[in-house]
């Protein structure tokens, strides 16, 4: 019989990284369809920006969520005074520390999706009547659907694998903010190996069944088109 905590902090594991996928599909296709077809020269800044979580260490981007979060200062501020919640050490929390740490994860795919589609695509189909929206929805992403699932897996797989923005901003609360990747090293810290393996065992196996995902789709595509 599973350990309950082990089964509860895997399922908070997959909110997170279920939420967090569904958050940035949101938030990136607009700003990926932005940064592809925009020619607004500030557009530079805005990606190194979206960029800045793959080369940031995750303890340094905690440590300034945390400060932003505090009760004191900012976001945290404005949370605790207009919707009586906290950000710090919550689930809501570490949420948004998550959308923000996979920014990349999501927009890049999707931003690489429309830049190899042919302007003559879009153009053609403004020239047919269709609206920006139409053209987006109906045209566009349609024919980027191996970067979308590419966006959705990376994401998904990184979010549930995410430890150093996690610990910094929710620390290790159970049924709370005690995610896998935390909890495998509260368990290395208490020596406490099988359970340790047991959380590594499932991550090591979403993660490859999410690579053979990306992997095969990409496959598939590239036989299907070229």
């Amino acid at each position: 019989m599973l350990d309950q905590d082990f089964v509860y902090t895997l399922l908070l594991t997959g909110k997170l990284a279920l939420i967090t996928t569904m958050i940035l599909i949101v938030i990136g296709v607009p700003v990926a369809y932005w940064l592809a077809y925009s020619g607004c020269k500030l557009k530079v800044i805005v990606e190194a920006l979206i960029s800045m979580p793959i080369v940031l260490p995750p303890t340094v981007m905690g440590y300034y969520l945390l400060v932003l979060f505090s009760p004191e200062n900012g976001l945290g501020k404005l949370f605790q005074d207009v919707f009586d919640a906290r950000l710090a050490f919550s689930f809501k929390g570490i949420v948004i520390a998550s959308v923000i740490a996979n920014l990349p994860f999501m927009i890049q795919p999707l931003h690489n999706g429309f830049l190899s589609l042919s302007d003559e695509l879009r153009q053609a189909s403004y020239t047919m009547g269709k609206s920006k929206i139409t053209t987006l929805f109906k045209v566009l992403l349609p024919n980027i659907k191996p970067s979308i699932i590419t966006g959705i897996a990376l994401t998904f797989a990184h979010c549930i694998g995410e430890f150093g923005i996690v610990i910094m901003v929710g620390g290790n609360i159970p049924k709370e903010t005690r995610i896998a990747s935390v909890a495998i090293y509260d368990q290395v810290q208490a020596l406490n190996f099988e359970a340790a393996n047991q959380y590594a065992f499932v991550l090591f196996i979403l993660s490859f069944l999410i690579l053979l995902v990306i992997f095969s789709v990409n496959r598939k595509f590239k036989v299907k088109y070229f």
